[in-house]
């Protein structure tokens, strides 16, 4: 009978023990639920703006939303510990603990807050890839040099991180272009990238522009051989620089096709211009000398008969379309005469064209 006693007396204790311990995980899974509960809620933009100014890459936007910069090669902690000193989350050390439970990293970019966000939301936000696109405009008839300062001025990509990748063999050679660099065959337009973006897909981006606007304006350029399509380019090159109204445009692919076609110089001044700016690096001529044109150079038109070696400037729509489909003509010249409407006369003698009068040297850009 005492031996039972015991016996109860110790299945008791144990169930009380046991009911002790459930009671103590409960509490302490209450208190863990609430202390994630807390750590993982939204922080009142009010509060974070306190701390917002002395915080480099967050900034606060004219609505009250606010601007977060993941750079590139950024660890989360480091992004974790920005979004603690800002104020915009309440613990690093959590922030830490759900990215090691998270599978993807962050990703680059800039990234648009416009209400209070908890950490696991604004961690898949990060993790989305989900971020702002900027606006950016390259201008017709921009060198590949101009193209690479206006993404660098716009946060894009660097300047030298482009010109590489607009000059990288294996691009190249993805789109079969028979040249050394991309210059021509990146299409002047608005584009919408990230803030530092990849020089390579930006390059990729705008040729896949490029390919699709041609094969718009003519499908039969699939068909074309690579050197085909390339002294296409080359000559709209020539004309995007060359060109003021757009109805001139064809007229002036046409004459230079008349001179290519009898082997005469083409005499363009925007190829001596390329030589100026692009291969010597100087400033943009407001006019050309005589001894201007004298430069030694491939891509002296005046000097050598025939195309250039590669593509002057990024050409639009309107030149591309000018050097598919040339207005035909007996015209072998033609003079800017009127700066200030652009209007050329077209002229088929050089007795005509000296008659014209004044050379005139067009805009760095349109």
């Amino acid at each position: 009978m005492e031996n039972k006693k015991k016996k109860n007396t110790a299945i008791k204790s144990f169930f009380k023990f046991i009911s002790v311990l459930i009671v103590l995980f409960m509490i302490v899974m209450v208190v863990s639920l609430g202390l994630v509960m807390y750590l993982n809620s939204p922080v009142n933009f009010l509060d974070s703006m306190i701390y917002l100014s002395e915080i480099d890459g967050i900034s606060l936007a004219d609505n009250g939303a606010f601007f977060i910069d993941v750079r590139r090669g950024e660890s989360s902690q480091s992004v974790g510990l920005r979004l603690e000193r800002a104020g915009l989350i309440r613990d690093r050390y959590f922030w830490n603990l759900i990215c090691r439970l998270e599978k993807e990293h962050i990703k680059t970019g800039t990234y648009k807050i416009e209400e209070p966000l908890s950490q696991i939301a604004l961690l898949k936000l990060f993790v989305s890839g989900k971020q702002i696109l900027y606006r950016v405009t390259i201008p017709e008839g921009v060198t590949l040099k101009r193209a690479a300062r206006i993404l660098d001025e716009a946060g894009i990509c660097s300047f030298d991180d482009f010109l590489a990748s607009a000059n990288d063999k294996a691009i190249i050679n993805d789109y079969n272009i028979p040249a050394s660099s991309m210059e021509g065959y990146l299409f002047p337009d608005t584009y919408f990238f990230p803030k530092e973006y990849p020089a390579d897909k930006t390059v990729r981006t705008m040729a896949d522009n490029f390919f699709g606007r041609i094969e718009n304006i003519s499908p039969s350029v699939k068909n074309m051989s690579s050197g085909e399509l390339n002294r296409i380019v080359i000559l709209a090159s020539i004309v995007e620089r060359e060109y003021r109204i757009a109805q001139e445009a064809p007229l002036m692919a046409g004459v230079f096709y008349n001179r290519l076609n009898i082997n005469m110089a083409l005499q363009s001044c925007a190829t001596v211009e390329y030589i100026i700016t692009e291969i010597q690096g100087k400033p943009h001529p407001s006019v050309l000398y005589n001894s201007d044109l004298e430069i030694r150079s491939p891509y002296n038109t005046y000097q050598r008969p025939g195309l250039p070696p590669g593509p002057i400037s990024a050409p639009g729509e309107v030149a591309l379309k000018a050097a598919i489909y040339p207005q035909s003509s007996n015209y072998f010249y033609f003079r800017l005469t009127d700066p200030a409407s652009g209007r050329h006369y077209f002229s088929r003698t050089l007795d005509e064209h000296i008659r014209a009068g004044q050379l005139f040297v067009k805009p760095a850009w349109r």
